[in-house]
């Protein structure tokens, strides 16, 4: 467990774009603060803070400090009266490289079936785990292969939903930013021909290939134990037998979805691939065609693991019918989509749970041509709303972020990061230099400028995470967690034992300790990085 006192001045810790707004807070009385370059100790920048500001979420009243005419190249730190100096921090044109190479490198340390090389692992390698086959729930006497792609969690399970969005979040970072992918991280098949970025998802949608049912095209849920093995379990040693979950439509929509998208970014690079994964995506279309009314998934009797359960399918209908029409062009997924819209869901969202945003980007980065021009300035009409929106939240927010107190809830930095990515994406329809600022803060309070003056990614900042709810960092042998993964961050519901006991009667954003045991605040996830590197690719373009 790791309990630290905020210093008072809060920075991000790892730095700032060099001509991007830059701003620090200051929780103390006094808003003066001075900048020091910290290899000459030289004076470079003293300002006035504004506020105060009551900051409700956070419990903590707040001055606003902005530094932005500091452009010069650097590592500074900040001081003010009565207080500890900062953090200290680089400014450069692209401050962001090295973790975004690391939270894209965090999906490697995810990776099951294979054995994790030190070569490439560091002192984080393992042995091959979760290599038997695994049976389908009640055929016990049918098994499959589900050997490959990514553990989730903290825990080692494997779920197609929230896989699908992960992969989908990176595939669209290197759509939109691929320069910013250009450098290898490395992993053991980087070749310099196609970037590393698309060989880490190949790895988990090869495993998605394994999750479809081959006659049917419906794709199982997941792929887990039946319960959750013991926290100081390395991945190896948890050898309880594999179970596939039924199939579920929110499963196979999502599948049939990133599978098309797969189909058109893979067609430069490996053209096999590109038609092994459009093909896929036809045969889940099929299932979804065939099951107009499938139930929502629910836990089967016996599997106590993450149920990722989700009463409403037709937001990742919409995604999958979006997808097919812009990879395929063919008018009968348009004709789905058209009458798919005009039901109530949200069509914003990036969540695992709720993935309409990713149907109504796809249609609209696809361009006005060839779409229905009604459906298309009605979407993107509710897309700027809703960045507007985000944009008045923030302007309301101690911090400069777009959450509310609602929003600290079980992955409050997932909600912080999509948010982050909606502005960005909203940004490639409507240019606007305030959506990349609040990209931008969002990303400050991530790496540190927020009430905790923590950075939730382990391995980066002064005061990274220490403790995440992580069983290969709880169980091997090194006393560091494994880098790049970014916490779930303040939860105001305390919905673990741990939170309950320690920070009981805390403001919103401040639920939250750093401690393995936290699972409901301090878990990571494959789904709370891939919006990260969204993020910091975006700032990185």
């Amino acid at each position: 467990m790791s309990t630290v006192k905020s210093r008072g001045i809060l920075v991000n810790q790892i730095g700032y774009a060099a001509h991007h707004v830059k701003g620090l807070l200051l929780t103390g009385l006094e808003p003066t603060f001075h900048i020091y370059n910290e290899m000459t100790e030289e004076l470079v920048y003293s300002g006035e803070a504004e506020g105060p500001m009551q900051d409700d979420d956070s419990g903590s009243v707040v001055f606003q400090g902005d530094f932005t005419e500091l452009q010069t190249p650097g590592r500074y730190y900040a001081v003010a009266s009565g207080m500890e100096r900062s953090a200290s921090f680089i400014i450069e044109e692209k401050p962001y490289e090295e973790l975004q190479q690391g939270l894209l490198k965090a999906f490697y340390y995810f990776r099951c079936g294979t054995e994790l090389e030190e070569e490439f692992a560091g002192p984080w390698g393992h042995a091959a785990c979760h290599t038997e086959p695994g049976v389908i729930y009640d055929q016990a006497s049918q098994k499959l292969d589900g050997n490959g792609g990514w553990h989730d969690a903290g825990d080692y399970g494997k779920y197609v939903v929230p896989g699908a969005k992960a992969v989908a979040d990176l595939l669209l970072a290197f759509e939109l930013y691929p320069a910013a992918f250009t450098a290898a991280l490395p992993l053991p098949e980087s070749d310099g021909i196609m970037p590393d970025v698309l060989h880490e998802c190949k790895v988990e949608l090869e495993w998605l290939f394994k999750m479809q049912n081959q006659e049917s095209g419906g794709s199982y849920h997941k792929l887990t134990t039946r319960s959750f093995p013991d926290l100081h379990v390395m991945p190896e040693e948890d050898e309880g037998e594999l179970v596939f979950s039924p199939i579920s439509a929110t499963a196979t929509a999502c599948h049939t979805a990133v599978m098309a998208l797969a189909a058109r970014l893979y067609q430069p690079y490996d053209a096999t691939f590109a038609i092994e994964c459009l093909r896929s995506s036809l045969n889940g279309y099929r299932w979804l065609d065939n099951h107009p009314q499938a139930p929502g998934f629910t836990n089967p009797e016996g599997i106590t693991t993450g149920e990722y359960g989700d009463d409403q399918d037709v937001d990742e209908r919409f995604w999958a019918a979006a997808e097919l029409y812009r990879t395929t062009g063919d008018e009968m997924y348009h004709k789905q989509l058209r009458k798919l819209a005009e039901e109530e869901f949200s069509k914003t969202e990036l969540g695992w749970a709720d993935m309409g945003g990713y149907g109504t980007f796809s249609y609209l980065l696809n361009g006005e041509g060839g779409s229905d021009p009604q459906v298309y300035a009605l979407l993107k009409q509710q897309v700027l709303a809703e960045a507007d929106r985000l944009l008045k939240v923030a302007s309301h927010n101690g911090y400069q972020i777009a959450m509310e107190e609602q929003d600290y809830i079980w992955g409050s930095n997932m909600v912080l990061l999509n948010r982050a990515m909606f502005v960005l994406l909203a940004c490639e329809l409507e240019p606007d230099l305030r959506y990349i600022e609040l990209a931008d803060s969002h990303l400050h309070y991530l790496l540190g400028r927020n009430v905790l003056d923590v950075c939730y990614v382990t391995g980066f900042g002064d005061r990274p995470i220490l403790y995440p709810h992580h069983r290969p960092s709880a169980a091997d042998a090194v006393i560091e967690p494994v880098p790049g993964l970014v916490s779930g961050g303040p939860n105001r519901h305390l919905n673990d034992e741990c939170l309950k006991e320690q920070v009981s009667g805390q403001p919103a954003a401040a639920c939250f300790i750093d401690h393995e045991a936290s699972y409901a605040g301090n878990e990571v996830t494959i789904y709370w990085n891939s919006p990260a590197v969204f993020v910091t690719a975006g700032m990185n373009r």
